[in-house]
């Protein structure tokens, strides 16, 4: 059985780049590829994948059919992490997300968490704001791998 951990570590080498799928709305898939990493949910502590996303297919998808797939791969080994998605952001609030001051403090805990590292967090801060970026935070359901 492949863990979270595991699946997310095959790409450490890969900044942490994963393809992940959502399903639109005729029923086809859209896949994009995202930096991605292991994070403590903020309201019940438990281990998440996580990434940063912004921009209407994706959220759109997302905020009307949760479920997706995130895939990371090393050569030829691959993991696939399945769930839902839960958004945190400017446009999808979550109870335990108190103010902008959270949100732009867990925006910079999953960039970290996906291997990202910043020389001037206010610059980030700005773009992240000003694209209105979105956590995805995914509790796992399903976790499989060709390993």
């Amino acid at each position: 059985m492949t863990t979270l951990d595991e699946a997310v570590a095959l790409a450490r080498d890969e900044s942490g780049l994963a393809v992940v799928s959502t399903l639109r709305a005729d029923n086809t898939i859209q896949a994009s590829l995202v930096n991605a990493g292991v994070l403590t949910h903020p309201e019940n502590g438990r281990p998440v994948l996580a990434f940063v996303t912004y921009g209407r297919v994706k959220l759109a998808n997302l905020r009307a059919r949760p479920a997706l797939a995130a895939t990371f791969r090393s050569g030829w080994q691959w993991a696939t992490v399945e769930g839902n998605a839960e958004l945190a952001g400017p446009d999808d609030r979550q109870s335990w997300l108190a103010d902008a001051d959270q949100l732009r403090l867990l925006l910079r805990s999953v960039f970290t968490a996906a291997g990202g590292t910043h020389d001037n967090w206010d610059a980030y801060d700005a773009t992240m704001a000003e694209q209105r970026r979105t956590a995805v935070l995914v509790a796992p359901t399903r976790v499989y791998s060709n390993g």
